[in-house]
């Protein structure tokens, strides 16, 4: 009997279907690839999923994130604005109104901007104010009292200077959580990109047994590799009349660049054919790179399209990788859709900006194997 591509596939599961619930509030959302990886996991366990509230300051991301759950409770606001409290302090009046509207809650996730942490922000990343929002993450699990917290974030957010990781940690503990953290290599998830994300797990005390050892649940996968042309090789000659198939168009000089890859069989420009910008003694040998069939992509970024921003060059054709390519190597489904972005750049920062929902969904696959959420959630008083 044969397996469908987990990628390729082109009905999406009924989520909202299950003989249980698991409810979820997924903040600073995106498009939606932590709560598209935590349905995931629940749906393979006979869990329905129900969303709560899913909030993100971009319009378009929320319309991506609508269209794909439709029966979501969605926001287009900025999360310190809705939980706006500070850390221990009692609820304030917004935050009493959103955990009276959210209720009993299974899962809350999330990934707070990250350009501030970020290794290309060399200038700024340990004193950026968006790191701050890391914190409302555990102050939304103050106030919302989940089974379990998720945040992800990029692997230099424990160098902050304001060391929001720790705070964050002590924050939850008093808060009654069980606390870990650790850095993930997505490519042992079957993520088919070098890409490296931090989570902070909490677990509220209580619910975790002297059997379950949150450090496994953050263990690395044991999934092997998956290479570029398990993610996308179907797709080198697709034609399409949607411009999610469609690369960007390239300047001469990119177009020329490209060919003399293919040309010699190289992967790396030389210096004399880089722009003058990029000649020199440097470390960023990917930018105007081609990629490989047989190898996992370069984290995708929102500059997917853009031969300057990354080894974005598609293995074996002159161009660079079309929106459906990067959605692919980020782990979404044919099913999901990002119609819901009007431009190009909406297009390629709702994709490149997107979580792989493999992360979610290994971690709560494992949380619900070890039963976190077997029990309905009795313990939680309404909020006054």
């Amino acid at each position: 009997m044969s397996t469908v591509h987990p990628l390729r596939r082109r009905h999406r599961p009924a989520f909202e279907s299950g003989s249980r619930t698991l409810s979820v509030v997924d903040l600073f959302a995106g498009c939606g690839g932590l709560t598209l990886g935590t349905a995931e996991a629940a749906h393979a366990h006979g869990f329905a999923i129900d969303v709560r509230l899913a909030v993100d300051f971009e319009d378009a991301a929320i319309r991506a994130y609508q269209a794909n759950f439709p029966s979501a409770k969605t926001q287009v606001a900025a999360v310190e604005a809705i939980f706006d409290g500070d850390l221990g302090s009692k609820p304030s009046g917004s935050e009493l109104s959103v955990a009276r509207s959210v209720g009993t809650l299974d899962v809350l996730v999330g990934g707070p901007p990250c350009q501030g942490h970020s290794s290309l922000n060399n200038h700024t990343r340990r004193a950026d104010p968006k790191n701050r929002f890391y914190l409302r993450m555990a102050r939304a699990a103050e106030v919302l009292r989940p089974k379990v917290v998720l945040i992800e974030n990029v692997p230099a957010v424990v160098h902050d200077s304001e060391g929001v990781v720790d705070r964050a940690t002590k924050a939850l503990n008093a808060a009654g959580y069980t606390v870990t953290n650790s850095i993930l290599e997505l490519v042992r998830l079957g993520v088919p990109q070098k890409r490296r994300r931090h989570v902070l797990l909490g677990i509220r005390t209580g619910l975790v047994g002297d059997d379950i050892d949150l450090g496994e649940v953050l263990a690395a996968g044991t999934q092997r590799s998956r290479d570029l042309r398990w993610a996308i090789g179907d797709l080198a000659n697709q034609t399409s009349n949607s411009w999610v198939d469609t690369p960007s168009r390239p300047s001469a000089e990119n177009s020329a660049r490209m060919q003399w890859l293919i040309d010699n069989d190289e992967h790396d420009l030389p210096n004399r054919l880089r722009p003058p910008c990029h000649q020199g003694d440097h470390s960023y040998v990917s930018m105007y790179g081609r990629l490989k069939w047989k190898e996992p992509a370069q984290t995708i970024t929102s500059g997917f399209g853009s031969l300057g921003q990354g080894r974005f060059m598609h293995p074996s054709l002159c161009r660079t990788l079309t929106p459906h390519e990067a959605a692919r190597i980020q782990g979404f489904p044919d099913y999901f859709t990002f119609d819901a972005a009007v431009t190009r750049t909406e297009l390629s920062v709702i994709i490149g900006n997107a979580v792989p929902p493999a992360l979610a969904a290994t971690l709560i696959a494992r949380l619900i194997a070890a039963d976190v959420f077997g029990e309905p959630d009795t313990s939680r008083p309404a909020p006054e």
